[in-house]
């Protein structure tokens, strides 16, 4: 035979030589899980090795994420019940958890990268994204809002925004939003395709903030703004909006069940392109590991290099920071 695809194979040393994708800290963006109390380091029992971290112990933790060479975050709140209510004004208060913890983050570590979820489920007495009005989630009434929570951010010194609620036109208004207010520099990292997955759950239990569904003038599921399971020439539409509106880079919600999509935005896009190995993904991988099924190292590895295979060029997972250690 004159071809024998196996000669690339035979060695370690061929087969590192010639493997076309590989990971890099530098691809990577570790969610954090932040709660009000200095201290606080508690573990989210529906995702394993995940913690909400308190001030002081947050501090800690970038300072080991740095020393790893992972020099970019992603903060989510959870926020006290008595702080939320139905038109998510906690959102944008400047002395929030968020913006105090952002406020932390650079003056100790002015080389982090700090990205922040631009939604309002985290905020709201129902746990929906928006604002609801007359039984149904209300688009530019929510716009106004993320706008505002954009702004409160951005003052506080988030370098990436990531508007993760799928309302429609929010780009464009918090660009227009920050360019307003001499914020030029400060990123938008579209949340451009997020499905209405059922892999959302155990982060929804780590922000506590899946109240929608028990009260009957609540929309039961988010499927009127988060893009149907179904659909992929619809991501294309929405790629399109997002750039056309100011993002700088594009993302793709969840990431393994949608490596289609991650392939098609970027062969279809001039930006970079990023994914989030989300919590129910992260959840699933372990429990197989814990069942016996899958090796730990090996599982973590092909799951996030099958991500950066279908072109991410950055990637949003909880085994960023295992990853590094391994």
């Amino acid at each position: 035979m004159l071809i024998r695809p196996r000669r690339l194979r035979q060695a370690r040393a061929i087969r590192d030589l010639v493997q076309e994708n590989n990971l890099s800290v530098n691809d990577f963006i570790y969610p954090m899980f932040i709660k009000d109390e200095q201290n606080a380091y508690e573990e989210i029992q529906s995702m394993p090795g995940i913690h909400r971290f308190g001030g002081e112990r947050l501090l800690y933790e970038v300072e080991e994420l740095l020393a790893l060479g992972i020099k970019s975050i992603v903060l989510f709140p959870l926020t006290s019940s008595e702080l939320k209510n139905s038109q998510a004004i906690e959102s944008y208060n400047a002395n929030n958890l968020t913006c105090r913890t952002i406020r932390a983050l650079k003056k100790r570590f002015p080389e982090l990268l700090v990205m922040t979820d631009i939604a309002l489920d985290p905020y709201t007495d129902h746990g929906h994204d928006g604002i609801i009005v007359d039984g149904k989630i209300a688009n530019d009434e929510t716009v106004k809002v993320l706008c505002k929570m954009a702004l409160a951010q951005a003052e506080a010194g988030a370098d990436i925004l990531g508007p993760s609620d799928m309302m429609d036109g929010r780009v464009k208004a918090i660009r227009q939003t920050l360019e307003a207010e001499g914020h030029n520099d400060v990123m938008i990292l579209s949340y451009t395709a997020k499905y209405a997955s059922s892999l959302y759950g155990p982060f929804r239990d780590a922000v506590k903030s899946a109240n929608y569904g028990i009260d009957e003038s609540i929309p039961r599921d988010k499927k009127t703004y988060q893009m149907n399971i179904a659909n992929s020439d619809e991501a294309l539409r929405e790629m399109q909006h997002d750039i056309d509106e100011g993002a700088d880079i594009l993302m793709i919600k969840p990431a393994g069940w949608y490596l289609d999509i991650i392939s098609r935005i970027k062969t279809s896009s001039n930006i970079p392109v990023a994914a989030y190995q989300v919590s129910g993904e992260y959840s699933m991988i372990l429990a197989a590991v814990k069942a016996g099924l899958m090796k730990r190292e090996q599982a973590i590895y092909e799951s996030l290099l099958s991500i950066k295979r279908a072109g991410a060029d950055l990637i949003l997972s909880y085994f960023a920071k295992e990853l590094f250690s391994m």
